[in-house]
């Protein structure tokens, strides 16, 4: 190894960045890490990862990812810490990616810890009724988007397959 060099440690299904410099670890890459909904922050740490929807594509997000501003979908935001996946439902809005910080802002976000299963399923019967008896345009558009969240949040709950 050259007495100045970055490197990349592979380990299991993903790779996490070091810097090294004269054969020694430096700094472990991470990612700084922020939801937010106009009222409150709703998750704020340091992450390995994510996986976001955008309105094109699902992105995953490593350390040193090139800077971005992108939409975001109504999904499910994943976000690894160490070797755990946790799972977020996402109401769109926006993210920002540069420097190694990651700014989600969106409409509203549920952890999957804070979803009620029984209520999350309810609410997804309902939806689902609701856009069978939807007349006209406008209802039926509203009857599919509340039907689209109420997937995201039953589909949060459940494990990553």
């Amino acid at each position: 190894m050259s007495s100045a060099r970055a490197g990349l440690l592979f380990s299991r299904d993903y790779c996490e960045s070091y810097e090294l410099r004269n054969g020694e670890q430096l700094q472990k890459m991470i990612l700084n890490f922020c939801v937010m909904t106009p009222t409150r922050i709703v998750w704020e740490s340091e992450v390995k990862e994510i996986i976001l929807s955008t309105d094109s594509a699902k992105i995953g997000i490593l350390p040193n990812h090139a800077p971005i501003t992108t939409v975001v979908d109504i999904d499910i935001l994943q976000i690894r810490l160490n070797d755990q996946w946790l799972k977020m439902a996402l109401r769109g809005g926006c993210a920002r990616i540069g420097n190694n910080k990651i700014l989600v802002s969106v409409n509203d976000a549920e952890k999957d810890s804070d979803i009620d299963p029984q209520e999350a399923q309810q609410t997804l019967e309902i939806a689902e009724a609701d856009l069978r008896k939807a007349e006209g345009k406008r209802q039926i558009i509203e009857a599919n988007l509340a039907l689209r969240r109420a997937k995201v949040r039953v589909q949060t709950i459940n494990p990553i397959s």
